[in-house]
């Protein structure tokens, strides 16, 4: 007996969600078809019923894992509240709840274009939500302070993951989030 378009649908979805999860802890090398199924409890021949590619899975993936990426920043009720959510320990130690673009970065400049170009677009719609809640400094566009507000943010919590000295990441989420809330954020408390 086949499965219901509901079924196959609720399906594509959870292998979807697994694979965002994944992708965002273990990288986009770092998941394969056969360990997304296995994880999913499914056959590997079964893949090919929900994706044309692989790359098909990343790019939906990675639209999903921006698309609740976004949503946790449209919740900030300010910038300075966002800046010290994103630079927190709990957001460094579980990269698979978290931001996808500290997680992906590195792999997407590798992917195809397709891949890139969606990431390009979740880049442009982020920098356009950081412009709104932006204070920038006198003599600093908006869009600047809002494409610096991101960098560091992700260059921070990127590089608070990737050292092994604790002290030394914990320096470096204090350093960036004390920078950017008296830079981009100071009347925001």
């Amino acid at each position: 007996m086949g499965h219901s378009r509901a079924q196959k649908a609720a399906t594509h979805d959870r292998l979807v969600s697994i694979a965002a999860r994944r992708f965002r802890e273990q990288g986009l090398e770092g998941l394969s078809v056969a360990d997304l199924m296995n994880e999913a409890e499914l056959t590997v021949g079964g893949f090919y019923k929900h994706f044309d590619s692989r790359e098909a899975l990343v790019r939906e993936a990675m639209g999903v894992a921006m698309a609740e990426s976004e949503a946790r920043v449209e919740a900030w009720e300010s910038l300075a509240e966002g800046i010290d959510a994103y630079l927190s320990p709990g957001h460094r130690d579980n990269p698979g709840d978290g931001c996808p673009i500290a997680a992906l970065s590195c792999d997407v400049g590798r992917a195809v274009a397709e891949t890139r170009t969606l990431f390009t677009e979740r880049i442009e719609r982020r920098l356009r939500s950081l412009e709104i809640g932006v204070t920038a400094p006198e003599g600093m566009a908006k869009r600047d302070g809002a494409i610096v507000t991101l960098s560091t943010l992700v260059g921070a919590l990127t590089l608070a993951r990737a050292v092994s000295d604790d002290g030394l990441s914990e320096e470096i989420l204090e350093t960036a989030r004390v920078f950017l809330r008296e830079t981009f954020a100071a009347d925001q408390g």
